[in-house]
């Protein structure tokens, strides 16, 4: 599944890259080489921290199943608990 980017963060990231060579780079680059660049790295790395972001969401996503049963958690055997003791026929 390729990673795509909606046409104006595109236009943002190709503008940051513009950017990014203007102050540290010796060369500024273009409009169309900063888009190619930015397709490189959509297609060769983007994968990397995406599939990360999946198995970090993963982990979380496990951690609270696994935590579910204290989040609703009911005790058993409390009807006894909860009532005042008091013998049939008495108060009546």
């Amino acid at each position: 599944m390729p990673i795509t980017l909606p046409d104006t963060t595109q236009q943002q990231a190709v503008a940051s890259i513009e950017r990014y060579f203007r102050e540290h780079m010796d060369e500024p680059i273009g409009n169309v080489a900063a888009a190619g660049l930015l397709k490189f790295f959509l297609a060769e790395i983007a994968p990397l921290a995406y599939n990360q972001g999946v198995a970090d969401a993963q982990a979380q996503m496990q951690q609270r199943v696994a935590e579910i049963d204290i989040d609703v958690h009911q005790e058993a055997f409390t009807f006894w608990q909860a009532r005042p003791r008091t013998r049939r026929g008495q108060g009546d």
